[in-house]
């Protein structure tokens, strides 16, 4: 029998997080960073840090018996980047090589319909 998860994939410039989740989101399955793979911190939203942690979030969701994936990618959105980090393609990417099947691939970045006011302050950030 087929057993489905969702994969919830944040990518923003500095990091990229793989979160694995049953399907209906409630209970986390496994979870792994860039930060966890990498011993340098500038490395932490690299591709390959990505690919690597994806890796192995799709290892432990192996063992806890998910076969099917449906992928969820996530930027930091709201006044910030709207478009995912160089980490998100490559996460994807691994997910697909390491043997799951992959569903469907849906964008869930927050999207702000009004003004947010961005951080810093009415003059901005002054260096």
């Amino acid at each position: 029998m087929d057993k489905w998860g969702i994969a919830h994939i944040y990518s923003s410039t500095n990091n990229t997080i793989v979160h694995i989740t049953d399907i209906t989101g409630s209970e986390t399955l496994s979870v792994c960073s860039g930060g966890i793979t990498s011993s340098k911190d500038m490395d932490k939203g690299k591709s390959f840090s990505a690919m690597k942690a994806a890796r192995i979030a799709a290892e432990k969701a192996r063992l806890a018996g998910i076969s099917h994936l449906h992928i969820r990618i996530r930027a930091p959105g709201a006044n910030k980047s709207r478009v995912p980090g160089q980490g998100a393609q490559p996460a994807i990417r691994a997910l697909a090589r390491s043997g799951m099947k992959i569903g469907t691939i849906e964008d869930v970045t927050p999207i702000a319909h009004d003004n947010i006011r961005a951080k810093g302050g009415r003059r901005g950030r002054r260096v």
